[in-house]
């Protein structure tokens, strides 16, 4: 993994520095707009989904979401490996 940026070091760190969730939400709810943040948890899905061996179209279907996020999660996953 190539090290991050100091922008988003900060960022990373600040997460990191939450006390719970409650304080992570307030976090996120502050920097990002609500369709932003409900976007996060579908990408981790789609992941999750993809590792399970689900179909690309499926999960699109599924989480609403169109192809070519989910083919990008697909690319994510096989470069990770």
């Amino acid at each position: 993994m190539n090290t991050p940026d100091p922008h988003t070091q900060e960022l990373l760190d600040r997460l990191l520095a939450a006390e719970d969730r409650e304080a992570l939400l307030q976090l996120l709810q502050s920097l990002l707009t609500p369709a932003e943040l409900s976007e996060i948890p579908k990408r981790l899905q789609i992941l999750k989904r993809l590792q399970a061996g689900e179909s690309q179209r499926r999960i699109a279907e599924d989480l609403g979401v169109g192809i070519a996020t989910v083919s990008r999660g697909a690319r994510a996953l096989k470069r990770d490996l």
